[in-house]
């Protein structure tokens, strides 16, 4: 099971007891006067039409950079999130914005023997901390498998495809990296959390 798909499973897990929890004080505190008015909405709770925050609209704010590689690729780097575990997680959206397919460039997953065994993924990026003068590689599993989107070769005219890559958190005091991918500009992002 990948670390991506764990992480997503416990988000909707907790947003499930968030909302029951919601559901249940929005009963416990209705009026008591017995009128016959419809009942008030709480105004936690998402409505039609609503702009609340939600995981989809998180992929459509302003990104924290855009890098420009070859053939029409574009990588929106759009959250670097620390977490308590010592993790840093790039999330992002890799787009195919020429008029034809493209072959994603192997060197994508770096040279290293390891991880290019393990097929195409985003194994080549690292995060790069000029403060402290240190560069954070992609992490790996027990197995050698770069903890980052893997198994892709092509992408289609137009197509998006959402990446990840996971690497070890810089000290706390360094709140901005340089994140670098071998055939794409680099770009400064910032780390929350």
């Amino acid at each position: 099971m990948s670390i991506r798909f764990t992480t997503t499973a416990r988000r909707a897990t907790v947003t499930l007891a968030v909302l029951s929890s919601l559901g249940l004080v929005t009963v416990g505190c209705g009026g008591g006067d017995g009128g016959d008015e419809k009942p008030k909405t709480s105004a936690s709770a998402p409505q039609e039409g609503d702009s609340g925050p939600s995981a989809q609209n998180r992929d459509e704010e302003e990104p924290l950079a855009e890098l420009k590689g070859t053939n029409g690729l574009l990588l929106q780097i759009t959250s670097a999130d620390r977490d308590s575990g010592g993790f840093v997680t790039v999330n992002g959206m890799l787009n195919n914005e020429g008029d034809k397919s493209v072959a994603v460039p192997s060197a994508l997953s770096g040279n290293e023997t390891e991880i290019i065994r393990n097929g195409r993924s985003l194994g080549g990026a690292t995060l790069v901390d000029s403060k402290s003068k240190k560069r954070y590689y992609v992490l790996r599993d027990t197995d050698g498998r770069p903890l980052t989107t893997t198994g892709f070769s092509t992408i289609k005219a137009g197509d998006r495809l959402a990446v990840f890559m996971q690497f070890p958190a810089p000290p706390a005091g360094t709140t901005e990296v340089t994140f670098q991918l071998p055939t794409f500009a680099s770009a400064t992002i910032s780390i929350s959390g």
